[in-house]
């Protein structure tokens, strides 16, 4: 073969090759790293504006469920209001019974006054000669 010094150049000079090669992809990690580290902290950044949007929708559902509150009260004063007017429709309806009985006794009264006078008016009217 070749001489041992001509072959020991080319060795170093393949070792130079290589260690340049080396750093070259040490350089080139290096770079995806960086862009890796970049890409993580959009992610991140991401992740924040996701987490600062949830934290609105959450506000949003508080108002929403403040409304509600307004609005089961407002319901539970209604219902106490149509309470009130059952209770008054309970008061009329016993007022018209009671007017109910006492038509019904001054019919009764007055028929019987009625068969009663005109009773005494034919019995006046067959007696009298």
């Amino acid at each position: 073969g070749k001489p041992p010094v001509v072959y020991e150049i080319e060795l170093r000079e393949r070792m130079v090759r290589v260690e340049e090669e080396l750093k070259n992809q040490r350089e080139l990690m290096r770079e995806g790293f960086n862009q890796m580290e970049k890409r993580f902290e959009q992610v991140e950044k991401r992740f924040e504006q996701v987490d600062k949007r949830f934290e609105q929708v959450d506000r949003r559902f508080e108002q929403i469920d403040k409304r509600f509150e307004h609005v089961e009260k407002r319901f539970e004063q209604i219902d106490k209001r149509f309470e009130q007017i059952d209770k008054r429709f309970e008061s009329v309806q016993q007022d018209i019974r009671g007017l109910q009985q006492r038509m019904d006794s001054f019919m009764r009264w007055s028929f019987g006054i009625t068969m009663g006078t005109g009773g005494l008016v034919v019995g006046i009217l067959r007696l009298w000669p």
